[in-house]
């Protein structure tokens, strides 16, 4: 994936979004006046956006740019974004290959099915930052980690996925977006881009 600038004077960041904020700058409701917002990390040229979501839950790689045709073709699907996700249970091969096929979850009050995509289920633990709210831990019941990997992005669509499934995502992280990848990047840490 690399989307030149048609247009000079735009800007382009990767965040490590972290667990408990929003994917904005603008409170958009009275509920929404005590929430942590993108614009407290980092000072981001006016006419910031985010390029798709990540929910208040979830975390990593988070792409923002100045030029909404960016934002455009990223979000209008093809590109490939790939998530880590901690799960409730020792993930079944049954399951996984349902997910892959894909499944049927709800979205704005309808029924969606979701498009084929990548599962792997991880051998090992992947090495995140320790989140700011504790997470359940396996002497409570077993954990899996998946990788999964899709071109859409419906909203919370890995959680409604894996729920479907049996196995509620109790971690959520994005590690890539095309050939964007989180790598070693600090929770909170902003990097400017040349392109993206």
């Amino acid at each position: 994936m690399k989307i030149e600038n048609q247009e000079e004077n735009h800007y382009h960041f990767m965040i490590y979004k972290p667990y408990g904020y929003l994917s904005q700058f603008i409170n958009n409701g009275q509920k929404q006046n005590s929430k942590k917002l993108l614009g407290e990390l980092y000072d981001f040229p006016i006419g910031t956006m985010a390029i798709g979501r990540l929910d208040e839950k979830s975390e990593g790689l988070l792409l923002l740019t100045t030029n909404g045709k960016v934002s455009n073709q990223i979000c209008s699907g093809g590109i490939e974004k790939e998530y880590y996700a901690q799960l409730d249970g020792d993930l079944t091969t049954d399951a996984i290959k349902r997910l892959q096929q894909g499944v049927e979850i709800g979205f704005d009050g309808k029924k969606y099915q979701t498009a084929p995509c990548k599962v792997a289920k991880l051998e090992d633990i992947p090495k995140f930052p320790e989140r700011s709210k504790k997470i359940r831990d396996d002497r409570h019941g077993p954990t899996s980690w998946i990788s999964i990997t899709l071109k859409e992005g419906k909203f919370r669509q890995v959680r409604k996925m894996t729920s479907a499934v049996g196995f509620p995502t109790l971690r959520l992280v994005r590690i890539r977006v095309g050939n964007i990848y989180l790598n070693d990047m600090k929770v909170g840490e902003v990097k400017e881009l040349d392109h993206i």
